[in-house]
């Protein structure tokens, strides 16, 4: 072959290799694995508490009484109301008292506010900024009124309540401080207590005539408990006869002449609370020696707090009267 025909074979040849190798396709190195990103939880939105539900009842003077939310500082204007708060465990609540709230040992630890009488000290309450304010049936209601005027919120439980009034204090101060569960439990077993002593004396027949004693300031006319009041309906269900019935009113002053007339079985002293009154006191008043229990000592110191205050220990006060009473049915 010619060097002219070598030449131009070869030239042709080249030239067709860089066509093949523009038509190629580019060489691609493998792709390097790349590690998988960590999931990452999505941030949680913040917790919205929700609002309190506002709680709107009736209190014991019928006034219409709301609350945005469950009571967190509460001044108390009665004894009754400090032991419903203790009793269903929202006594942390209390931020100042009466000074007769002494009742339980704990009361005495929380700030006084004074004497109730002859008015609230009503700078004191407010000062103290309480979004509740429990009054009571032995609160002036003028008072209530001016604290109400203040722009505070009072709630006022009921005047001379019985066994039911109180136990639905019990319940409405539940639900004002966020504490009904306590509240009904309580009031249950309240119940059922009550209906043990109830049970018990159900069936006697023979029902002493009892003399309860308030005050005896003046000996010759003491004070007693008359027909249709509080300690008069716990003398009944506990198995006993008032006789104070005598009387035209709640509370009353007997004369020394109705109560020979009457001549009662038992006497109880609840004026040895705050009166000091004695067995032996009682002996020694003029015209009272020929009373049946004065001669047979069936004279007995009682704690007055356990019926003058409408909440929780009156059930301990007719259980201990029921024991006066028939003390053969509590053996």
């Amino acid at each position: 072959m010619s060097q002219i025909r070598f030449s131009g074979l070869l030239a042709m040849t080249l030239a067709l290799s860089l066509m093949v190798g523009a038509c190629a396709p580019a060489l691609v190195a493998s792709p390097t694995a790349v590690p998988a990103m960590a999931m990452v939880a999505p941030t949680s939105a913040p917790t919205v508490a929700p609002s309190p539900t506002p709680i709107t009842l009736t209190d014991g003077l019928s006034r219409s009484v709301t609350l945005a939310g469950p009571a967190q500082r509460i001044v108390s204007l009665a004894p009754s109301n400090t032991e419903i708060l203790f009793a269903i465990e929202a006594g942390d609540r209390l931020v100042a008292r009466d000074d007769y709230s002494d009742y339980p040992a704990e009361a005495k630890n929380v700030p006084s506010i004074g004497n109730l009488y002859p008015k609230v000290n009503t700078e004191a309450v407010v000062a103290l900024k309480p979004d509740l304010v429990l009054a009571a049936g032995v609160t002036n209601p003028e008072d209530v009124k001016t604290l109400a005027d203040l722009g505070l919120t009072v709630y006022a439980t009921k005047k001379d309540a019985d066994l039911n009034d109180i136990f639905r204090d019990i319940l409405v101060v539940g639900k004002l401080t966020g504490h009904s569960a306590q509240a009904e439990k309580l009031i249950g077993d309240l119940q059922a207590r009550v209906k043990a002593v109830t049970d018990k004396v159900s069936g006697v027949t023979q029902k002493p005539v009892v003399f309860y004693e308030f005050d005896a300031t003046e000996p010759s006319k003491p004070w007693t408990a008359g027909p249709g009041s509080f300690v008069d309906r716990l003398i009944t269900l506990a198995g006993g006869t008032n006789a104070g019935e005598v009387c035209k009113a709640d509370y009353c002053q007997i004369s020394l002449e109705q109560l020979v007339a009457q001549n009662p079985d038992i006497i109880v002293l609840g004026s040895a609370t705050y009166g000091g009154q004695t067995p032996e006191l009682v002996a020694k008043r003029a015209g009272w020696k020929d009373i049946k229990a004065v001669r047979n000592g069936a004279v007995y110191l009682f704690d007055d707090n356990l019926v003058s205050r409408p909440g929780p220990r009156v059930v301990d006060g007719l259980e201990s009267l029921a024991k006066l009473f028939h003390p053969e049915l509590f053996k």
